[in-house]
Formats: C-alpha cells, structure tokens, sequence
C-alpha cells in the first residue's frame, strides 16, 4: 500500500475564500501572515504559493502536525517559520520573532482532519480508539482522565456548557455508575452508553447521538474556548492598519467567541447620541464576512466543510 503525503490526506476547507479575504493585506510587500492553526498546511501552502514574497509563521500544538506540514512546506525555504505553540501563545511567539505586527492572522478552528483520521487520537466516534482527544498529545488529561475522575455534576455541566447536551445529567449518571464497574477506555463503550441513555425519540434526528458529548470531551480537555477567548483579541491587536484577520469555525459556542470580538471591533466606542465621533472612538475593525457559508459544490467536495462559516474583519485604525 502506498502511503500518502499531507497534501493528498488534507483538503483546505473555503481555501478560495479565505484567499480572497486575505489577499489585499498578503499581497502587500514584506507581508507576513499568521496560520494559527497550521494542521497539515493547506491554506498556508495556498498562501505561499499564491503571494510570492509572504513570509508565514504557522503555529500548531500538536507536534505530528508540524512534523508533516514542515515537510510540505519545506519548498519555501526560509520564508516559513513553524512553532509548537497554542494559538493563545501568538503574543509571545511574534515578540520572539521581532514581529510586532503582522499583515494577516488565519485560524481554522476545532479537530484537524489529520486528528479524525488517526483513529488513535480518539476524536471520531464512528470508530473504536482509545479516548485520547488531546490535540497535543504529550501533555496533560485524556478524554479518558476527564470521563473517570470528574464529579456527576462536573461532568454533566462540561457536556450541558461545550455540548449543547440536553441529556448532560443522564449521560453523567450512566458514566459514573458505569466506571465504577469498568474505568472508561475506549471510545466504542461510551457511543453504547450515550445511545443507551439518551431516549428513542431523541436518537432518531440530529446525527450520532454521541457527536455533542465527544465535542464536549474535546473541548475540555484542550480548553479550547479559553484559549480562543484569550487568542482573538490578542490577533485583532497584532495586525497592522490594512492587515486582515480571517476565522473558521465549526460550532455555535466557537462562533459566538468569534462573532463577539470582531463585533465589539467593528463598533464605535463612543455615546450613541453624538453626530460626531470623539476622538478615539471610531470602530478598529472593518467588517468584511460575517458567517458564511460554504455553497453545495464546496460541501460536495469536501464533506467537512458542511458545518463551516467564515468570519473575516479588516484592522482600519490602531486602538488609542
């Protein structure tokens, strides 16, 4: 069997989009770009194939994907800069580097379709894996470690607050009285569980029952949404005047963190009531995609894109 490279396992989702959002600030001479989720580097091989003189610094937590991604983009010679580093990190990464602004950020939010592929990580539920879930998986608690330690009521409020689980009490319940028979250790039994406790009626519409619990597992033991809450303003703040932020995501809860910060950008800071805008009020951000869609021929393509929406803003002034 022939083994495949990252380009032939990974298709970039909204790749022409999202090169056209960022085009007019990466198309500026000396421009560098942030890929601030690098997975396998789709978009960011676009970018550097598209924009001749752009410099990237892609960052990643999960060391695999550096691995592969550095061999993708090892053509662009010194022109690319990889860093093991959680996007939240993106302040400390760019002062490391001399950067104290950049001309475009990209993140490309949740599970990397290297991450699904690899039935090792856990992150699918259609098959059975060990229950990983760690996006970097050298550090910290498994979805495992969280399935068998953490109280009914904590667990319940992780699956209700990063699931949207409207049976978060009853799953928690089973997964308690079931670990006390057996600790939790593949994916396979806790799909039963969640099947067995969720009613019949509820299992028949919105896909695999256990796809909420597992997006819930994933997200606490990455502390996704904190991270993200912490990564968004920082990104608004690095861009240039003219520099571009563009955003995937895959989620309600991820695309309400998004929404909010590009939002409150996007607004003048001062009294409603006055005809004129004080001086350092005016919004920072310009407004360009506000939740797109991918049209049926993407989605026919490429499957995981189906549940994308892209949110991009324009930086128009410095924040006083």
């Amino acid at each position: 069997m022939t083994s495949s490279g990252p380009a032939d396992r990974h298709v970039p989702v909204l790749l022409d989009r999202v090169l056209a959002l960022l085009a007019p600030a990466l198309e500026t001479p000396g421009a560098v770009v942030v890929d601030a989720t690098l997975g396998l580097g789709g978009h960011s091989e676009a970018m550097l194939r598209r924009f001749d003189g752009l410099r990237l610094v892609g960052l990643d937590r999960d060391p695999n994907a550096l691995e592969l991604s550095a061999s993708r983009l090892a053509p662009f010679g010194e022109r690319v800069t990889l860093v093991h580093a959680v996007y939240d990190e993106l302040p400390d990464v760019l002062a490391r580097l001399g950067l104290p602004r950049v001309q475009g950020v990209l993140f490309d939010l949740g599970v990397s379709s290297m991450q699904l592929d690899e039935a090792d990580r856990g992150f699918a539920y259609a098959q059975d894996a060990p229950l990983d879930m760690r996006m970097n998986p050298t550090t910290g608690p498994t979805a495992a470690d969280v399935l068998n330690t953490y109280g009914a009521g904590d667990l319940a409020r992780v699956l209700r607050a990063y699931g949207e689980e409207k049976f978060a009490k009853r799953i928690a319940d089973a997964v308690v009285r079931e670990r006390a028979r057996e600790p939790f250790t593949t994916s396979a039994r806790l799909v039963e569980l969640i099947r067995a406790a969720i009613p019949a009626p509820a299992r028949r519409t919105g896909g695999n029952p256990a796809k909420r619990t597992f997006q819930a597992l994933r997200i606490e033991v990455n502390g996704e949404l904190a991270a993200l809450e912490r990564a968004m303003p920082a990104a608004v703040a690095a861009l240039a005047v003219s520099g571009r932020i563009v955003v995937l995501t895959y989620h309600s809860l991820e695309d309400r963190i998004v929404k909010r910060v590009l939002a409150a950008g996007a607004t003048a800071g001062g009294p409603l009531d006055l005809p004129v805008e004080l001086p350092g009020t005016a919004p920072v951000l310009r407004l360009l995609a506000k939740g797109d869609v991918p049209d049926e021929a993407e989605t026919a393509a490429n499957p995981r894109a189906a549940s994308a929406r892209v949110r991009a803003a324009e930086k128009v002034r410095e924040a006083a």
